[in-house]
């Protein structure tokens, strides 16, 4: 028989997985509390025995998702590495970002729609971009140091290659994909971005 703290740590569990489903199911500002908790399973008054508020809820997500998770934004292509070999631009970039969209739909379109409204949210959404972006930044600066010839100032081409591959992880992953008369997959969704980027980025003029 499950212990008292057992039991507060499935509850817990459970509404965090409740709120997942919900959040991606009818999105973060459509969402009240007793739709988590009915999800759940669980008595509406057991929420409030392990968060103060939806926000909280979704902060608990956040640190989750940010510190169990490999390949978590802020942890993608720690320098140094090489992103004119094509294996590391595959795997420890486009494919981190392509894989952590896909694991963390709910909690990104999440902290997305909370940003619109919460200033904190707001912060740490832009704090994550800021990271990735950051790390982009000093890759291909010490890209340009070992006399690669960048298409431009290494800040700049981190910011077309991060808001590329953003926007497109968001229209395939987050909003569905376009209407291309056909699925996408994973595996031709990362080939082609680490290919574009890579003759971007390493390619000759």
């Amino acid at each position: 028989m499950a212990t008292r703290k057992e039991q507060a740590a499935q509850t817990q569990a459970a509404l965090k997985s409740a709120a997942r489903r919900v959040f991606e199911r009818q999105g973060y500002l459509s969402t009240k509390i007793t739709d988590i908790t009915a999800e759940a399973g669980r008595a509406a008054g057991s929420f409030y025995s392990h968060f103060s508020s939806k926000e909280t809820l979704l902060e608990a997500l956040l640190l989750d998702w940010l510190t169990q998770t490999p390949n978590a934004p802020a942890d993608i292509a720690p320098p140094p590495a090489d992103l004119s070999q094509r294996e590391v631009l595959r795997e420890r970039v486009v494919a981190a970002y392509w894989d952590t969209y896909k694991a963390h739909r709910p909690e990104i379109r999440a902290l997305q729609q909370a940003a619109l409204v919460h200033p904190e949210f707001a912060r740490r959404l832009a704090h994550i971009r800021h990271a990735q972006l950051g790390l982009l930044r000093t890759n291909l600066s010490a890209l340009a140091d070992a006399g690669h010839e960048l298409p431009g100032d290494p800040p700049v081409v981190a910011s077309a290659v991060n808001a590329m591959l953003e926007q497109f992880c968001q229209l395939w992953v987050i909003e569905g994909g376009e209407p291309i008369g056909r699925d996408l997959g994973d595996e031709e969704a990362v080939d082609t971005l680490t290919d574009l980027i890579l003759r971007g980025i390493a390619g000759r003029r």
